[in-house]
């Protein structure tokens, strides 16, 4: 099912790709917090693919840290977008590298762009060595809840009726799950919502086309937004989402999925029964019985 033009949204990200370091903040987030969790993994990855690199903040960003870029080896950058000049212009649902490339694959902010995730997580488990690593950052399901809201209310008070203007995102307790159907070994999804706040509605939607994520849908049968409809959209959201002090509010929750490609190297866990020794024993207390009074 194709639920996103991905030209379309190819020809977005390079509108953005020039004024980009100015509306990069999410993107920066996505990186050191990736840069950390390399920064535990106690290994070096000798080759590197950068998915989505945009103009490159993730790489530059884990090759800076003092703990995570000393164990990278060469960094591959590569992008829908030919305007951030990537290494190599690739579409994320389509990867042209051959079985067992790489050591390490992260992604930060692009994945959630992709028709088939399921197909892309697939791919790249496959380009994976074994025991190589995954770690790729989405924008969840609560990203843009105000906006989305305000847009439906909106809609449906002066059209009757109204359509999907937001993009779906992942919902972070799927997220482990789909990296287990494709194949990843001890995977691990959680999220970050981060509340950004602005002066005005606009400004929201300003940000959103400097970054490049403006919704680019497949079916766009959709009547177009009127005047009137982005008018009453802004009134509503400055009505239902605003401080105190006359600030709105936006979400941006960012889902993080890591994973392992395949290895008989890694640790397996025990089949049910096969324990050796009692529990209450390895923790040093007194086995109770059911029923049996505590204390």
């Amino acid at each position: 099912m194709r639920i996103f033009d991905r030209r379309l949204h190819a020809r977005r990200r390079t509108r953005a790709a020039a004024n980009f370091p100015d509306y990069s903040f999410l993107k920066q987030v996505a990186a050191e917090d990736i840069a950390l969790r390399l920064g535990s993994v106690n290994r070096s990855f000798e080759t590197v693919l950068d998915l989505g690199a945009h103009d490159g903040l993730l790489a530059r960003t884990l090759r800076s840290d003092p703990i995570a870029g000393p164990r990278l080896g060469t960094i591959t950058t590569t992008d829908i977008s030919e305007g951030f000049a990537p290494d190599r212009v690739v579409d994320e649902e389509h990867l042209p590298f051959a079985e067992h490339s790489f050591d390490l694959v992260v992604s930060a902010l692009s994945l959630h762009w992709v028709n088939d995730l399921p197909g892309a997580l697939i791919q790249i488990r496959r380009i994976l060595k074994p025991d190589g690593l995954f770690i790729g950052t989405v924008l969840g399901g609560k990203t843009l809840t105000e906006l989305r809201q305000s847009l439906l209310s909106a809609e449906e008070e002066i059209r009757g009726g109204a359509a999907n203007r937001v993009s779906p995102f992942l919902d972070v307790f799927d997220g482990a799950g789909l990296l287990q159907r494709t194949g990843f070994a001890m995977p691990v999804a959680d999220n970050d919502a981060r509340t950004v706040r602005y002066g005005h509605p606009l400004k929201l939607l300003s940000d959103l086309r400097g970054m490049g994520e403006t919704a680019a849908f497949a079916n766009r049968t959709a009547p177009p937004l009127t005047r009137a409809i982005l008018m009453r959209t802004l009134e509503t959201y400055a009505q239902r989402f605003s401080d105190l002090d006359g600030k709105v509010r936006a979400t941006f929750e960012l889902v993080t999925l890591s994973g392992w490609a395949p290895s008989p190297d890694q640790p397996k866990a025990k089949r049910p029964g096969s324990a050796t020794v009692r529990l209450a024993d390895a923790l040093g207390v007194k086995e109770q019985g059911t029923g049996e009074k505590a204390g």
